[in-house]
């Protein structure tokens, strides 16, 4: 039973790590841009609404996005937990997912918050060598996910759900310390 946030800024290693608690825990991880892909290429009703925003050049709203995670969380493999990867984004995501969370009886244990300076990110989705990843639009959606994050990361501190992770080191390294950090979970 693992029901975690993997909260951190792009580059941070949230892909391989959560790629790591998938395979020993056995739960999925759940990701906003895979349930977008997915409900638009199926064309659900939620994924054509946010194709239409896609399209316009729009942010999807959290409606939709919080349809969409209610959708997935209420299939049977996320009984004994789950891995979100994404999601929440802001303080408004969040009390939708404890309300939601609540409601199916699968309180959320921890959040992992991993650490990563910004020079280290930087220099991380630099090495990526996307096509769309120059030094100047890395550094802007660095900047919009800090102003996003800080208020989630005050969130789940209230709480008590935080357990920062340092994430620098080799993947190994970093692994075992989110290990230590759900050890108490």
């Amino acid at each position: 039973m693992l029901k975690i946030v993997l909260l951190g800024a792009p580059g941070s290693g949230k892909g391989t790590q959560s790629a790591k608690l998938v395979e020993e825990y056995g739960v999925p991880q759940i990701s906003t841009g895979d349930l977008l892909r997915t409900a638009v290429a199926e064309q659900t009703e939620l994924g054509l609404k946010a194709k239409a925003a896609m399209d316009a050049g729009e942010l999807v709203s959290d409606d939709i996005v919080v349809g969409m995670m209610r959708e997935r969380l209420n299939q049977p493999d996320t009984e004994n937990g789950f891995i979100l990867d994404g999601f929440p984004r802001s303080e408004a995501q969040a009390e939708t997912l404890d309300e939601l969370l609540t409601e199916l009886d699968r309180p959320l244990q921890c959040v992992v918050h991993l650490k990563v300076d910004n020079e280290e990110l930087v220099s991380r989705l630099m090495a990526r060598g996307r096509a769309d990843d120059n030094e100047e639009t890395i550094r802007n959606r660095l900047a919009v996910y800090q102003e996003q994050t800080q208020p989630l990361v005050a969130y789940y501190e209230q709480r008590g759900l935080l357990k920062p992770v340092a994430g620098v080191g080799t993947v190994d390294e970093i692994y075992a310390r989110i290990k230590d950090a759900l050890a108490d979970v």
